[in-house]
């Protein structure tokens, strides 16, 4: 392995918990390891076993280094929460009517840990402290000892600055109806977008008050690491050194650093298919031929918006992988699928009820398209792997995202969707059936499908020696080491 550094820096990783924050930060803490550095991941005791594996496998095969995980204290019955309370994914799945806004309470319980965190960082004195946005009180906390925080978004620049700029100029406020469009001003490219998407919190709820406290965190803070590269998105990526956050390094796609099977198939919980059996089936497919649709391990529909998926997939014609979240909502009796849906697509379909090996499926030549949430992991992962997407953005930042994909790099189509999940209109089974065909078949599919096998090229040769990812994350790690 190739150290960057004249001796070992000690870095902290303080992930929020859940699946789509946890999983990029053990890549971060992969990818610095690799690179020479000490590595820490701080998590409470049933976020842990998520990541025990995968550290361990990381430390066997790599006797020279290390990643340790330092486990802290989250009484959830004590703090408010039910019993086992110490995920977001917990949360998702928590359908009790009268439990309140409980992703809310858990993100002001998270301060409970603030005492540990200082006692850890006073005993053990890292080099520096990346901590998740969703903890803007670890600015301080690691100020306190001389330690600089860093921020983890787990989003694009893209969406960083659009952000920005609605705070900034409030274009929502300046049409009539929150379907009305506007174009985000100030913004390079002519973004335009809608309020029904645009996800503006209002700074006088408690949730807008808990946003505006990781705002004024960040700006505080040593800087920001993104989970992107510098070719996909510059003209944003300057746009937020310039105005935004003058502290920014680009040290994605993050993904990358796993590179074996088996890593690509350990990513997260484990998967609930065969990875054996999966990368079997796919190899019955021809290249390019099947279309994979996940929606993140947040997402959860009603059982009539599955039935409509169901149909468009068959509808379409088309090869597909088809990843289903577990949801009391569906049921034992399966009632969101058709009847007979299996068995008529037999042989061009494979459903996975659960967790999926994404990275290790979407690598695979058989993929062709990707039906996403628009989630920024799942986006870093697509393009990644070079493929086009159809976007279905659900809620967050992924409208964002998606009007990245679909009007920046030209590499997206989108499903319909037009507002946040919540609220948001039912899809057809004749808007999914259209959307999987165009970013499959016909010359506009070619020359996406080109457009997205040239980012992925990029994606690659910019985490290699030389490009742009490996020598920013450099130039992070000579600046760390100056401090010392």
């Amino acid at each position: 392995m190739n150290s960057e550094v004249s001796e070992p820096i000690h870095i902290c990783f303080f992930p929020f918990m859940a699946q789509g924050h946890m999983i990029p930060t053990l890549d971060m803490a992969k990818l610095f390891s690799s690179r020479g550095a000490k590595s820490t991941i701080i998590t409470t005791p049933i976020n842990s076993k998520i990541l025990e594996k995968q550290t361990e496998a990381f430390n066997n095969q790599n006797p020279d280094l290390e990643i340790g995980i330092k486990i802290f204290d989250f009484p959830c019955v004590e703090l408010g929460l039910p019993e086992g309370c110490e995920n977001v994914d917990f949360i998702n799945s928590y359908q009790k009517p009268d439990a309140g806004d409980l992703s809310l309470k858990f993100l002001f319980s998270t301060k409970y840990m603030k005492q540990q965190l200082e006692s850890f960082i006073e005993t053990s004195k890292p080099s520096c402290l990346v901590a998740d946005m969703f903890f803007p009180w670890a600015t301080q906390s690691a100020e306190k000892f001389g330690v600089p925080r860093l921020v983890f978004h787990g989003t694009s620049f893209f969406s960083l600055c659009c952000s920005y700029n609605m705070r900034i100029h409030k274009p929502h406020k300046k049409v009539a109806t929150r379907s009305t469009p506007f174009v985000i001003t100030g913004l390079p490219g002519d973004i335009v977008m809608t309020s029904q998407q645009a996800n503006v919190s209002n700074d006088e709820t408690p949730r807008g008050k808990f946003m505006k406290e990781v705002r004024e965190s960040e700006s505080i803070s040593f800087g920001v690491l993104v989970n992107s590269f510098y070719e996909v998105e510059s003209t944003y990526a300057d746009f937020y050194r310039d105005f935004v956050a003058k502290r920014a390094w680009h040290i994605g796609p993050l993904s990358l650093c796993n590179v074996d099977l088996a890593e690509k198939a350990g990513r997260g919980k484990i998967a609930n298919v065969d990875e054996k059996e999966c990368l079997k089936w796919l190899e019955s497919k021809a290249t390019g031929s099947v279309v994979y649709v996940s929606f993140g391990s947040g997402t959860s529909f009603t059982n009539e918006q599955l039935l409509e998926i169901a149909a468009g997939l068959e509808g379409s014609g088309q090869n597909f992988i088809w990843v289903v979240r577990k949801n009391e909502n569906q049921g034992e009796n399966e009632e969101w699928l058709p009847e007979g849906f299996e068995e008529r697509t037999k042989g061009k379909g494979l459903i996975i009820r659960g967790w999926a090996p994404q990275v290790l499926i979407l690598d695979h030549k058989a993929v062709g398209g990707f039906v996403t949430h628009c989630g920024w992991n799942s986006v870093m992962e697509g393009i990644a792997a070079g493929l086009p997407m159809v976007t279905w953005p659900m809620g967050a930042e992924q409208f964002y995202n998606e009007k990245l994909l679909t009007k920046v790099l030209k590499t997206g189509v989108n499903v319909g969707a037009t507002e946040l999940v919540k609220r948001g209109k039912l899809i057809s089974r004749e808007e999914v059936e259209k959307a999987v065909r165009e970013v499959i078949v016909g010359e506009e599919a070619e020359e996406r499908r080109k457009r997205a096998k040239k980012l992925g090229e990029m994606a690659k040769a910019a985490v290699e020696e030389g490009g742009s990812s490996y020598n920013d994350l450099n130039k992070f790690m000579e600046e760390v080491n100056g401090r010392k």
